[in-house]
């Protein structure tokens, strides 16, 4: 049996890496956020930061995983190895730089946690200001790493969809960049998180059959298709993977919209939606970027499919004690959708990638 201690263990929010950033690029940093200097120097010593810090993440196989499962071939790509310890630290940083760029002093964003954790890090790095709206409902002890990079926290009444609104109406008054989901940015974000199809084409020298990622607002998995997208319409790869999603049991709409076979990602009855300390990364009664993401697995053959907070936690242990990886439970989302569909009807000897969003130290 499981003891109380062994589960709040894994349910906190993403572990950000310690140190967060390397001590040798004090410099980079110093260059980058001081605004006396030359705009060139500045984003020259962001880009060597981002180089050094941001993305190329792990792809290693899980030959544990694969013999507990019956599928061979199950490769695991690690995006808690980010600064902040998740993917979002990718759109953070790649936005830091393009509002310096821009001439903006500030941005602006609404998360529940772990986004809002890495657009502050990126701002603070890049001397801009930020602002973050949290659900006034909403605790997470990463709140103190966003004070600690220096972001304003404002509380909104409501939901997470109502401080993205709260967000985007200050960027609009105050002339603040938005770094929130959906909005004008949104195409650098998708482009961003295309990044991963490319390190996995490093890496694997073709696509993989199969790309399956945990989803919320469907942006990564978007992104991740649009790379793989670009890559084989120049010639690169062979074929285009086929596109998984996994999220919390019917609380995404993104995965009710492909379990229903509807044209478009309806949203949820916000009454309805619940969330855990399991789930929470996942749920969301509107996916910003749901429709792109419903595209992406139509297109490719793919299939979405729900994962229940016991088999998250389940996973989560699994990947832990076979495979040596601390994940967020809700990480795994996209790893039991894979293994959920094998189990119905054997894939064929491949190679798949999963896609692991978030670090739990």
């Amino acid at each position: 049996m499981e003891t109380n201690a062994t589960l709040l263990s894994l349910l906190d929010g993403a572990s950000s890496q310690a140190p967060i950033i390397a001590p040798e690029l004090k410099r980079q940093i110093e260059l980058a956020s001081d605004k006396s200097q030359p705009l060139s120097n500045r984003l020259e010593a962001f880009e060597d930061i981002i180089d050094s810090e941001v993305g190329d993440t792990t792809l290693s196989r899980a030959r544990n995983i694969e013999r507990e499962v019956g599928l061979r071939q199950i490769y695991l790509k690690f995006e808690g190895g980010n600064p902040t310890g998740t993917q979002k630290d990718r759109i953070a940083f790649a936005q830091a730089m393009d509002a310096v760029r821009r001439g903006f002093d500030a941005m602006t964003v609404a998360t529940c946690g772990n986004y809002g954790v890495a657009v502050a890090l990126a701002a603070s790095m890049a001397g801009l200001q930020c602002m973050v709206y949290i659900p006034e409902g909403y605790r997470t002890k990463r709140v103190q790493e966003m004070h600690d990079s220096g972001a304003q926290i404002i509380r909104v009444t409501g939901d997470y969809e109502s401080a993205v609104l709260a967000s985007r109406k200050r960027a609009e008054s105050d002339e603040l960049y938005d770094a929130n989901p959906g909005g004008s940015n949104t195409a650098l974000q998708l482009k961003t998180y295309g990044e991963i199809a490319y390190e996995i084409y490093d890496e694997l020298r073709d696509a993989p059959a199969v790309v399956t990622v945990p989803v919320s607002n469907g942006s990564t998995l978007s992104g991740i298709y649009r790379g793989f997208l670009s890559l084989y319409r120049r010639g690169k790869t062979s074929r285009m993977p086929r596109m998984s999603a996994g999220s919390s049991h019917g609380k995404n709409p993104i995965i009710r919209a492909f379990m229903k076979n509807t044209i478009r990602c309806d949203d949820l009855r916000q009454e309805r939606i619940r969330e855990t300390p399991v789930n929470e990364p996942l749920i969301n009664w509107h996916a910003i970027d749901g429709d792109h993401a419903l595209e992406a697995i139509r297109s490719t053959g793919g299939w979405a499919s729900y994962a229940s907070d016991k088999g998250m936690l389940s996973y989560a242990r699994l990947l832990s004690n076979l495979e040596g990886l601390n994940v967020l439970p809700a990480s795994t989302a996209g790893l039991i959708a894979l293994i959920d569909r094998h189990r119905q009807e054997a894939l064929p000897s491949d190679r798949y990638v999963v896609i692991l969003t978030g670090r739990k130290s």
